[in-house]
């Protein structure tokens, strides 16, 4: 509920709130002539100027003209010429340069010819609607003005006669992605001829009709010189189309029409908005344009302060609110944009943003200073946090809690709590809600109290609180001001989705109440030295397969001097080297329930990795007190990176010999005492973002509000739930590249129930209360929901795939029937991971499991079929669909393992239960993983007779038919054996067959470079040959 009833409201907001699009679309076939006509048409009933101008003399022409009138002067010939050449058409800036001008030194000054100075504004960020918006179409750059060919644009937006905005146009049914690549030609071919001027682009749409999207200006410069490098990457990047974004409105609903987004996006007041406050310029020269969500939740921020003022209603809870993020969405920008915006209202004289610990208060400041070098001011100690509070310059200031409570405590009756505060907290979970919400409240007078979380306290996970009036976010913070879930954000592709593995490790009741399973003797049951062996193995044999290490590899920065930055103090002590290495496959977090199971783990993983030292890890440990389990209502203890005192001795000398370890690891000098200790923390937090750490064994530290990209696996032997369920989860799925698709969770406790619980409240921004997963009936037979809309049931899903796509078809035919199939049987898997989570559904599953397998085996089909496919046209989309359905098949682990076992099976029935071969062979066909090793299991399966030991046998063939295919292949391209031996070595020890590099020249025969065969064309053969005979023979015998 509102505390303010509002009768109306400004209609200036950039984003807006709600849009409906338009009903009736236009029936007829419409060229890309015909779109560009109708956009220009649409903008010009925005307010935009029409001009037809094609030559670059008219469009400086143009740019002089509308510059005088928005500056309200006249150029004389002479300072136009220099003003020109000077700033706007100097040629030794790039496109980063020109994007200051815009962006930072929109001021310039201009020498007159009687001496005097004129300040030049390019664009006018105080009165946006002083800026002249004009429109022109079909401007050509040609190979006379110095283009490396003759190239013509399709739309481009001029702000004040500078081209800002460049829109590419493609006609309905044609991939959005080739406006991408023609502006990415444009950029290389042409954008930088003649004078340059359409460097001056901040940001570029791209749209087919059907979808529009836009991005800003480095991310297609940054594409390009990556596409360009000698060491061009081929994986996503965040300068590639992946990164691209849509426009919404303000419930997160997206706009991807292009007469829609017309309608919103190029409002006069929203794009200039964009361009002049919703844009940021990062000390790494890249332009951040602000997502709709984050431009949303400023203005509401920015908007309860204007009516709290108005309304003189600071000082209490009312004048404030709550922003509701998901983890990972970037809250640090919307942050810092708001407290930007917020110190510039002249009422205002101190915006503080208060993290929870130290190491966040370091993050955070690092973070601000990328985005404007001293926009904010750190603090060391209360001391210096009470000067920076008594500065009057000092507007934005960045604290702990910590240090906060103390000045509070130690200062009442200070000056600045009779002044204007907005006090901005970061996570505003439950530990934050007590004492110092009472101090803030008790002390200051006129604040404005703004929280953001991604993880909110609702009445249906805030458990017990000391104070009933403080026990959820609202009753702390006040109105929700704006909601973006961990399902926007995931349909957004802004974070990776989750894929949870339930490793079962003893036997209990899938639904267990928390208090048996907090019971101690249940625990000791956990700790028992057998499970903790097996858990340890399990991760050890199935680390490479969850972090792809040594199939995968990616170029990355990589931070050069870690032990020099952790040991640094204060800002700017030492500066970061970075440097671009490739890195092979991802690194993991191991979260385990106390001290004690994590000093057992880390002696295990000691112990078998001893005794195996194929399976050797990087492993570390850290922990600083006996943190519990977490409280009732799910939130984790902090442990304090500061201090290791509240440790019983046994805990601090184990903590030491791993720290030893460590440094015997990293030739660091760590130790579990002060300030050792500190930077032993943050040297673990920066190894563990440059991927030099495997796994590191947690209790509670670094669970919360840490983030690294190279992360991709959570190990949980930890009861986990709700806000630190999610908040976990979360390290695991920060945006890479193209190889990390989703973030692993691997539970060694059945977590499924909490795992659902946690996203149902965290995934429904109207969560009040709890929101339920609904009972089985609805789920299995289907339901109505409080809309009325109809969800169909698992049991009409499965007559429909039965009667619509029947396994006695031979195939399913037509591009729109495997479509339908494909998104059915995705929501099939989708039901089926749910009801799995029932007991009732054991038994009640309809399709057989060697139905389900054939129904597998058809989906793989067509994946690979697509695969195969050049995309054209719309047949992207399908692809796209197929890969994000596989990722759903949850668990149906069908491996090697799993194959010798219908084999032994099938020998143990004399060779007589042939039905045992007709589930084999849908079982591969099942597999994308044994598909390549078919023939080889075949062979084997009609080579069987009587044998002792399946797996013997199996191992024995393997070894035979692998050797006998290797001479056979080096015998027929004529390869050099030695080389050819030590090539196939060392590709089955690094999980991928190496074809870069000279590598396979070295096995290659000699070959004559004038005739006697194509050289390319015979390596090529080769390859093809080397890697069909490794992914045979990878992973088995």
């Amino acid at each position: 509920m509102s505390y303010f009833n509002i009768v109306a409201q400004s209609s200036e907001s950039t984003v807006v709130t709600e849009y409906t699009p338009k009903g009736k679309r236009s029936d007829g076939y419409q060229s890309e002539a015909q779109l560009e006509q109708e956009f220009i048409r649409m903008l010009q009933d925005l307010g935009y100027g029409y001009l037809q101008i094609h030559k670059e003399a008219d469009l400086i022409a143009n740019l002089r003209e509308q510059l005088s009138k928005v500056n309200g002067c006249e150029f004389t010939d002479g300072e136009w010429d220099r003003f020109f050449k000077e700033v706007l058409a100097n040629p030794n800036a790039d496109i980063a340069e020109k994007t200051r001008l815009i962006q930072e030194d929109h001021v310039q000054v201009l020498k007159r010819d009687n001496g005097e100075s004129k300040n030049i504004s390019l664009i006018d960020k105080k009165n946006i609607h002083n800026n002249i918006l004009q429109v022109i179409n079909q401007y050509t750059v040609s190979t006379k003005d110095g283009a490396a060919h003759d190239n013509r644009y399709d739309v481009t937006i001029l702000v004040n006669g500078l081209p800002l905005i460049h829109i590419e146009l493609k006609r309905r049914g044609v991939p959005i992605r080739e406006a991408f690549n023609q502006i990415n030609r444009y950029q290389r071919d042409s954008f930088w001829a003649a004078s340059g001027l359409y460097q001056f682009v901040q940001i570029f749409v791209i749209s087919n009709g059907t979808n529009t999207k836009y991005y800003s200006n480095t991310t297609r410069y940054n594409h390009i010189k990556d596409a360009t490098s000698k060491k061009a990457k081929k994986e996503k990047t965040s300068n590639s189309f992946e990164f691209t974004s849509f426009w919404a409105d303000a419930n997160n609903r997206i706009i991807p029409d292009l007469i829609d987004f017309t309608k919103t996006f190029f409002s006069k007041h929203t794009i200039l908005n964009i361009l002049t406050r919703y844009c940021v310029f990062t000390a790494e020269k890249l332009l951040l344009v602000m997502r709709p969500y984050q431009i949303v939740a400023t203005e509401r921020i920015i908007n309860r302060i204007e009516i709290a003022n108005n309304y003189k209603r600071y000082g209490r809870v009312s004048g404030g609110g709550y922003i509701w993020h998901t983890t990972g969405s970037g809250k640090t920008l919307t942050s810092f944009k708001t407290a930007q915006l917020a110190s510039k209202l002249e009422y205002i004289d101190k915006v503080l943003f208060v993290v929870d610990r130290k190491d966040l208060d370091y993050q955070t400041m690092k973070e601000y200073d990328r985005f404007e070098k001293g926009a904010a001011n750190s603090n060391t100690s209360t001391a210096v946090l009470k000067r920076q509070l008594e500065n009057d310059s000092a507007k934005i200031i960045i604290t702990t809690i910590q240090k906060l409570a103390t000045f509070i405590k130690k200062n009442a009756g200070h000056s600045v709590f009779d002044k204007r505060v907005v006090i901005i907290f970061d996570e505003c979970h439950r530990s934050q809600f007590g004492d110092m919400h009472q101090a803030i409240t008790k002390y200051f007078k006129k604040y404005h109290l703004f929280g953001f979380t991604g993880t909110p306290i609702f009445a249906a996970n805030a458990g017990v609180s000391k104070n009933p009036t403080l026990r959820t976010t609202e009753q702390a913070f006040g109105d929700q001001l704006h909601a973006y879930t961990i399902v926007d954000a995931i349909n957004d592709k802004n974070v990776l989705p989750f894929r949870v593995d339930y490793i079962k490790t003893m036997d209990m009741d899938p639904d267990i109440d928390d208090k048996e399973v907090w019971d101690i003797n249940r625990e000791k049951a956990f700790m028992a030295p057998e499970r903790i062996r097996l858990v340890t193995e399990y991760i050890l044999d199935h680390f490479d397969q969850k972090t792809y290490r040594g199939s995968k590899t990616y170029t990355f920065n990589v931070l050069q001097n870690i032990a020099n930055v952790a040991s640094a103090g204060g800002r700017d002590a030492v500066e970061e080297i970075k440097q671009k290495q490739r890195v092979s496959g991802f690194n993991s977090i191991f979260a385990v329930s106390s001290v004690d199971v994590a000093k057992l783990y880390y002696e295990e993983f000691q112990r078998q990795m001893r005794a195996d030292p194929t399976k050797k890890l990087r492993v570390a440990l850290i922990y600083s007190y006996g943190a519990n389990e977490e409280e009732a209502d799910g939130i984790l203890d902090e442990e304090n990176s500061e201090d290791t005192s509240a440790l019983d001795s046994t805990s601090r000398d184990f903590l030491e010999r791993a720290i030893a370890d460590y440094n015997a690891m990293f030739h660091t000098n760590y130790s579990t005492d002060g300030d050792k200790f500190q930077n032993y923390y943050k040297d673990v937090s920066l190894r563990m973002k440059n991927k030099e750490l495997d796994l590191l064994i947690v209790v509670n530290m670094f669970l919360t509000g840490f983030d690294a990209t190279t992360l991709n696996t959570l190990w949980v032997d930890k009861n986990l739930k709700m806000h630190g369920l999610i908040q976990a989860y979360s390290r695991t799925n920060r945006i890479l590249n193209s190889i990390k698709t989703f973030g692993n969770i691997v539970c060694f406790r059945n977590l499924q129930k909490r795992t659902d619980d946690a996203i149902s409240l965290f995934g429904d921004k109207e969560a009040g209360g709890i929101v339920l997963l609904r009972g089985y009936r609805d789920y299995y037979f289907g339901y109505t929901d409080n809309n009325g809309k109809e969800h169909p049931g698992y049991a009409d899903m499965i007559d429909e795939l039965v009667t619509k796509f029947p396994l006695t078809d031979e195939r399913i035919t037509g591009e729109q029937n495997q479509k339908d199939f494909i998104v059915l049987f995705g929501a099939i898997l989708r039901m089926r991971n749910l009801l799995s989570s029932f007991d009732e559904f054991a038994g009640q599953e309809i399709l057989s499991e060697r139905d389900l397998q054939d129904y597998l085996g058809r989906y793989q089909d067509l994946r690979d079929e697509w695969s195969n496919r050049k995309p054209k046209g719309e047949k992207e989309d399908i692809t796209d669909d197929i890969v994000f359905e596989i990722e759903l098949i949850k668990q149906i682990e069908i491996n090697i393992d799993y194959i010798l076992m219908l084999v032994k099976k099938y020998h143990d029935s004399h060779c007589d239960d042939k039905e045992v071969l007709v589930t084999i062979r849908k079982a591969i066909d099942a597999s994308p993983e044994l598909r390549s090793k078919k023939a080889l299991i075949e062979n084997f399966i009609a080579g069987i007779n009587d044998v002792s030991d399946v797996m013997i046998e199996w191992r024995q063939y393997v070894a035979a038919e692998k050797e006998r295919q290797l001479v056979e292949i080096i015998q027929e391209e004529k390869l050099k054996e030695a080389e050819t031996r030590k090539f196939i070595e060392v590709a089955f020890r690094d999980g991928a067959v190496k074809t870069t590099g000279t590598d396979i020249d070295k096995l290659m025969p000699p070959m004559s470079r004038f005739g006697g065969g194509n050289r390319a064309e015979k390596k090529q053969g080769v390859i093809t040959k080397l890697m069909q005979f490794f992914e045979r023979f990878f992973g088995i015998g």
